[in-house]
């Protein structure tokens, strides 16, 4: 049985997100956060956490990422892409006009609230732990109305006025599979690399660390600067690397940023979910290796 932590309750797109990694004999275990999904896995409870990790629309699901960076212990191991509308639901015989609380998590909120402006005006946003969740209040009359997946309305007894909602059609989330730290995943070709680190308080230091992954031609799919919430003005910067820790050149990139860094953190390679539209690495670089070699 694989044990597999998840921001519940069902109904959820990161339950459904659960089934694209096809992992054997699953048991899911709904938790209310992606941190606590995150200590399920260090403390051995679960065998896997399967979190959001960034949206087309709303960027990066800051909740995951601070939950990874905090705690040491967690690697990811996979990831996958659900392209991301929603059912709109109420309980049986309501409306939406007269709907005066809508919840949604707040990352969906921003994918659908020009919708709900048309269509449901007179309703006020209330933040959800998650889409199920959110489901969970209509149900329990705690909201008037819901976005969340078509599922919430099912397990719940609730009526759709609505289905594939989104104020963007190309909305889609990232989730990540994430496990004990390890061994990283085998190379692919076509991989992603993560890591949070932390410069000295100097002028340049963060050029400089970020130079390293230019001067090799390593491309950068991502960077954001996010509080360490331990000293004032104080950040961690995630970097998503296009490649894999065996490729030549994040593996030099990376032993130099650790040169450079005060702190950092190792967060996996791995298979990325659509195929890459980026090179990584110098074309010159096996070159150089031979002339260094020859010197030898």
């Amino acid at each position: 049985m694989t044990t597999i932590a998840y921001l519940g309750p069902a109904g959820t797109f990161t339950e459904q997100a659960v089934w694209n990694f096809d992992l054997p004999d699953p048991h899911l275990v709904p938790v209310d956060s992606p941190a606590e999904a995150l200590n399920e896995v260090r403390a051995g409870r679960a065998d896997y956490a399967v979190v959001a990790v960034e949206n087309s629309v709303d960027g990066a699901v800051t909740a995951t990422t601070d939950a990874l960076a905090e705690a040491p212990g967690v690697q990811i191991y996979g990831e996958t892409e659900l392209e991301i509308a929603f059912a709109i639901m109420t309980r049986p015989g309501a409306s939406l006009v007269d709907a005066t609380r809508f919840a949604t998590h707040p990352v969906a909120y921003q994918q659908v609230k020009r919708w709900m402006a048309e269509h449901a005006p007179n309703a006020t946003f209330h933040p959800a732990t998650s889409n199920g969740a959110a489901a969970q209040l209509v149900a329990e009359g705690e909201a008037d109305v819901a976005a969340a997946p078509e599922r919430a309305a099912e397990l719940l007894g609730l009526k759709v006025h609505a289905r594939g909602v989104a104020d963007l059609s190309t909305a889609r989330t990232r989730f990540v599979l994430v496990g004990a730290s390890g061994t990283p995943t085998p190379r692919t070709g076509n991989d992603r690399t993560s890591i949070v680190f932390q410069t000295p308080n100097e002028p340049g230091t963060l050029v400089a660390a970020l130079q390293e992954f230019a001067f090799r031609g390593v491309h950068l799919s991502r960077i954001e600067s996010r509080p360490t919430r331990k000293e004032p003005n104080t950040y961690s910067f995630h970097v998503d690397i296009v490649g894999h820790i065996d490729d030549t050149a994040v593996a030099e990139a990376l032993r130099a940023v650790y040169l450079r860094s005060s702190q950092i953190t190792y967060l996996g390679s791995w298979p990325c979910a659509q195929q890459a539209t980026w090179p990584s690495g110098n074309p010159r670089l096996a070159e150089a290796q031979a002339w260094v070699d020859g010197l030898r």
